[in-house]
């Protein structure tokens, strides 16, 4: 047996550029994930699975007033018929189109446990049935009239709509969400009632603007209420242009049990929720003293839900313990807007929400026409049929004498009375009991109203105008069966503001405890409980002892100055507990090995600092600048080896004066006007040396003297401080007698 070769070399392999090849399969396989799985068509809002599945259990007659199926059955029809997919994909697609907290319109009426608002899953589709929804039927009314085209299934047995009729604005009734390659679609469902007022008001005013659309559609209308909290300003720009979000808050309520004490019930959630996981998340905040203002919280949901959270005292306020849970929890969720979808069945778009209405009412014009050119073609057949009748009726004994004694009664009738094939096989076809209802009377009734009817058609489709009307009639007819003075269309999300908080929210989260903050040394730090008086007794690692010890509360900053010039900021409440020595403060920031640690203190907002360098640069700064948000910190004081930072002391209020004293023992005293506030930088000269470099530093107000302490804890004032008072940058005389030795302040 000879062997066959393949086309190409004569080896049999035949080359391929595989950058060629891996373009073109994967550019196959974005084409076929963007239009037949993930994002929907813009006139019916669906993607395929879900057509599939509607026309399915359309085909299985699972109308809203028959009985019940397996969803087992349905399933395997659609996976058999029309979508070669998983049956289990299929069947959580069939899930969501039946949850009432998914969907806000349900197009899937379902019998048994199909997944609840806990996140718990539907039991398996041997065990549920279900049915068609009146949404779902006005999806596909028409469908049988020639109103869409059809395409072949999978396998070429069966033929599938392309799209649906869609007399319900599905797409942002509904909304969608879907991943494709490179693309994703995010649309929370509106109110259909108000789509509904929308695209009448578009068809009466075809130009009109998004100012004039939101007065119609304020906002989504979420199947599980809540609260959206973005302005009418944000909601119109995310409108306009097709992208965007919702923060979406869930309603609560204060509930008195009296004697001073309440607590907050939760009925409603934000959408995709999953309240069991939320309760969860709260919880474990709370074993991790993340929620200081919440004491507990319980589920008492039935079939609704109530959400029940306890304050840790009647004195909490309760709107900062929402704003505390909303910050922290997915009591606030954001929903995201991308109205990324199939235009015209073909091309990925992002449209705005006018050009969406705008789709689909286009789409209903060519459903309109569809269907009356589909009703004209059976009305024209009727006639012709009925105008055979006629014949026969003014003719029946002849015609019944045809019939009997001719071997072709068919060509004979047609030649006798000039009948069309149709007509005469009419006729044959005609059972004889049917012959008493032969009555010229009512052929001629029934053939005036098919008339009547078919001049309606042709002046509809002859007319623009006649055409939008009726289209109007339609979605009018769909808003009163959908609309919102109905139980399903009455809208569930509203819209506030949210409350302005004028405390610091990120310090009200954290539980206030009053804590002393030691760090040696050699920068080992730790936050002890209470404010300890005795400080003394503390114990440090050998070879460390004491660098500084201060009172602080859990809700404080502190504020780190390294002698590079670089600031470092420390929250109290993450600071390590008082077991042990506590942990190095360089594991909390980037603080180099080489650095020491030359300041330590409380942050104080709106306070000011006194900077200076060993060189006897410096410069007046504000706390406020020194805060670092990264563990890398903030550089302040610029300095260049062998000079560091030297000298950090907060400036009160009445300070007019400044205190400078060198190495060199010389104390000048100088104007604090003369200082310059900065941001960062160098600074100016404070004092001149000779020899040395500066000792100390401090503000003061001259009019109460200059103030230090001495080696024996005395404090001594100096109010003639004349001799000492001249300009910045100057050498300065010898201190005061009794001025300590280390030339120190303190």
């Amino acid at each position: 047996m000879s062997e066959i070769t393949p086309p190409g070399s004569g080896d049999g392999i035949e080359p391929v550029d595989l950058r060629a090849a891996l373009e073109e399969r994967y550019l196959a396989y974005a084409l076929s994930t963007i239009m037949h799985r993930a994002l929907p068509d813009v006139r019916d809002g669906l993607k395929p699975v879900h057509r599939r599945l509607l026309y399915a259990m359309r085909m299985l007659k699972l109308d809203p007033n028959q009985g019940f199926k397996k969803c087992a059955r349905v399933v395997g029809d659609v996976i058999g018929k029309y979508h070669p997919h998983g049956d289990q994909a299929v069947y959580d697609a069939m899930v969501r189109l039946a949850q009432d907290f998914a969907q806000r319109y349900p197009l899937v009426e379902g019998q048994g446990n199909f997944g609840n608002i806990d996140g718990d899953n539907a039991a398996a589709y041997r065990y549920t049935e279900a049915r068609l929804t009146d949404v779902a039927m006005a999806l596909l009314d028409g469908i049988d009239e020639d109103t869409v085209d059809f395409r072949e299934t999978y396998n070429g047995e069966d033929k599938e709509p392309v799209v649906l009729p869609g007399a319900f604005p599905n797409l942002l009734a509904n909304g969608a969400t879907g991943i494709a390659v490179g693309m994703a679609t995010s649309i929370p469902p509106h109110n259909a009632g108000e789509l509904c007022d929308a695209a009448l008001h578009l068809i009466k005013f075809p130009n009109a603007g998004m100012d004039k659309l939101m007065q119609y559609v304020p906002g989504p209308d979420l199947p599980t209420g809540g609260i959206i909290i973005d302005t009418p300003e944000q909601i119109a720009e995310a409108y306009r242009t097709g992208r965007g979000g919702f923060r979406v808050r869930a309603r609560w309520e204060t509930e008195d049990l009296g004697r001073g004490t309440w607590q907050i019930v939760i009925t409603e959630m934000p959408y995709q929720v999953q309240k069991g996981r939320l309760v969860e998340k709260i919880a474990e905040l709370l074993s991790e003293r993340k929620l200081p203002l919440l004491g507990d919280v319980r589920d008492e949901s039935a079939e609704d839900v109530r959400l029940v959270l306890e304050p840790r005292s009647r004195t909490v306020d309760p709107v900062l313990l929402m704003e505390q849970m909303f910050k922290l929890t997915d009591l606030e969720a954001r929903l995201s807007l991308n109205m990324n979808v199939l235009s015209g069945g073909r091309v990925p778009r992002v449209l705005s929400l006018r050009d969406v209405l705008r789709e689909w009412l286009d789409h209903r014009k060519v459903v309109l026409v569809r269907r009356s050119n589909h009703r004209l073609g059976v009305i024209a057949r009727r006639l012709e049929v009925l105008g055979g009748y006629l014949i026969a009726y003014l003719n029946i004994d002849e015609v019944i004498a045809i019939i009997r004694n001719e071997d072709e009664p068919k060509v004979v009738l047609m030649s006798r009375f000039d009948l069309s094939d149709v007509q005469a096989e009419a006729i044959l076809n005609m059972r004889l009991r049917a012959l008493r209802k032969l009555e010229e009377f009512e052929i001629r009734k029934e053939h005036d109203a098919l008339s009547e009817e078919k001049a309606g058609l042709e002046a509809l489709l002859g007319s623009d105008e006649a055409q939008w009307t009726h289209i109007a009639g339609e979605i009018r007819d769909t808003r009163d069966r959908f609309g919102k003075k109905t139980a399903l269309g009455a809208r569930r999300t509203q819209f506030a503001d949210a409350p302005e908080i004028e405390i610091d929210l990120s310090e009200a989260f954290i539980e206030k405890e009053p804590v002393t903050v030691v760090c040696s040394e050699k920068g080992w730090i730790r936050a002890m409980k209470g404010h300890l008086q005795d400080t003394g007794s503390l114990s440090y690692k050998d070879g460390d002892k004491a660098g500084f010890v201060f009172h602080a509360e859990t809700t404080n900053k502190v504020l780190l100055l390294s002698s590079a010039g670089k600031f470092f900021t420390l929250d109290v409440n993450k600071l390590p507990g008082g077991r042990g020595h506590g942990e190095p403060v360089r594991l909390m920031t980037d603080l180099d090995a080489a650095d020491a640690i030359v300041a330590l203190f409380v942050h104080q907002p709106g306070a000011k600092l006194l900077l200076a360098s060993t060189e006897g640069n410096g410069f007046l700064i504000s706390e406020d600048d020194c805060v670092a948000n990264t563990r890398k910190g903030k550089q302040v004081l610029n300095v260049k080896l062998p000079a560091e930072a030297h000298v950090c002391r907060r400036i009160a209020s009445e300070d007019d004066h400044v205190a400078c004293i060198g190495e060199n023992r010389k104390l000048l005293v100088f104007a604090m006007s003369e200082l310059p506030e900065m941001s960062r930088g160098k600074g100016v000269r404070l004092q001149k040396y000779k020899d040395g470099n500066l000792s100390d530093a401090r503000t003061f107000k001259l009019a109460e003297g200059l103030t230090w302490t001495d080696s024996s804890a005395r404090t001594w004032t100096v109010s003639e401080l004349d001799e000492w008072i001249g300009s910045r940058a100057q050498s300065g005389r010898m201190p005061p007698k009794g001025f300590p030795r280390n030339n120190r302040f303190d």
